[in-house]
């Protein structure tokens, strides 16, 4: 990413539209009216800081690409869909998806801080996506409390911590108020993409409301998003009596290097944040350029198993398009060949015998 113009002084905290991304000077004058008909469909929102860093980094793409809108996302492929997860048809009442028995979705929030490029939900969340009601949120929140199943509630949206802590707070305690919920989990990018937002009122609401176990997983995909700033503000999280996980996007010119992605999980193993999940991407529409094959994702993860400690490993998940949920992409490493017989291959590729009892003897 080179610059494109000089950015223009601004109070304005986010860039919003193709014009303030043109002034901020991380378009081509040349893309703009792509990237105009592009933000009448998605959302665009860039805080000032992140604009700052492609400036002030112009060798790094990884920013750029994750968060600035690229004429590719006017391309749609015939497999991608507007809802790549099927969130709709497990969605009993609004805010809620329950596609596993013991678990929900709570999509609290139908806005970002910032909004990703390749997101699952981008037809679903951004200027004009209306969010949640007083009274949809109590039919949600009954919703879990009559199906005594449920044992997790999972903040989604959008993105959870665009609440203020005082909104926050108020739902912690009413869903810790559910008996049979034993664990609440908020999916977030903030405290990367937008960290001033998490103050120590914030943290102090998370602390003070929460009666049951918290865990909190970051969106993160790149060292390049680990500034300074950002491990403060992870810092502060690990006051809060949570468990903190990982989730990344493997993606296409981003990440998408064994040791890029070894550099990421072992950074967040430092910051006391235990990697969770590593997501093939999904087939959302306009996003083909994140893309790449199964195998070539489920090669690049095989390389990173013997490489990393095994606190540093993620599972490699894909959610299987038309909303039949998530399955591991999991290495295979055993060949049976006889009952009790097998070929194991180690992470090297070599090839070993391995018997469940010695070998008969003729």
């Amino acid at each position: 990413m080179t610059t494109m113009s000089n950015a223009s002084k601004t109070e304005k905290p986010r860039l919003t539209t193709a014009q303030d991304l043109l002034k901020a000077g991380v378009i081509w004058d040349s893309d703009y009216s792509d990237i105009e008909v592009i933000s009448s469909k998605y959302s665009i929102s860039v805080p000032r800081h992140i604009a700052k860093a492609i400036q002030d980094n112009p060798q790094s793409d990884v920013l750029w690409k994750q968060f600035i809108p690229q004429p590719q996302e006017l391309n749609n492929t015939a497999l991608e869909l507007n809802d790549p997860i099927g969130d709709e048809p497990h969605s009993p009442v609004k805010g809620i998806v329950h596609r596993y028995p013991d678990r929900v979705l709570f999509k609290i929030a139908q806005s970002c801080a910032v909004y990703c490029r390749y997101c699952f939900r981008r037809e679903m969340v951004g200027r004009g996506k209306e969010a949640l009601n007083r009274d949809e949120k109590e039919t949600a929140l009954n919703y879990i409390r009559k199906n005594k199943e449920i044992w997790e509630v999972i903040l989604t949206g959008g993105d959870p911590f665009i609440y203020s802590a005082r909104q926050m707070s108020k739902l912690l305690k009413s869903i810790s108020e559910i008996e049979h919920v034993q664990v609440i989990r908020v999916h977030t990018r903030t405290p990367i993409s937008d960290y001033s937002r998490i103050t120590d009122e914030y943290i102090n609401a998370l602390n003070n409301s929460c009666s049951k176990p918290l865990y909190i997983v970051l969106h993160v995909n790149h060292t390049d998003e680990i500034t300074p700033e950002v491990e403060e503000t992870i810092k502060k999280l690990n006051k809060v009596e949570c468990t903190l996980l990982s989730q990344s996007v493997l993606l296409k010119d981003v990440n998408d290097r064994p040791a890029t992605l070894e550099a990421l999980f072992k950074k967040l193993i430092t910051l006391h944040v235990k990697p969770y999940y590593l997501h093939h991407p999904d087939m959302a529409k306009g996003t083909s350029h994140f893309r790449m094959s199964l195998k070539e994702g489920f090669d690049i993860y095989r390389k990173l198993l013997g490489k990393m400690s095994g606190i540093c490993q993620p599972q490699y998940m894909l959610d299987v398009p038309g909303g039949y949920g998530k399955i591991p992409i999991n290495a295979s490493y055993i060949e049976e060949i006889n009952p009790g017989n097998y070929i194991i291959e180690d992470y090297e590729g070599n090839k070993h015998n391995y018997y469940d009892d010695p070998p008969k003897v003729s």
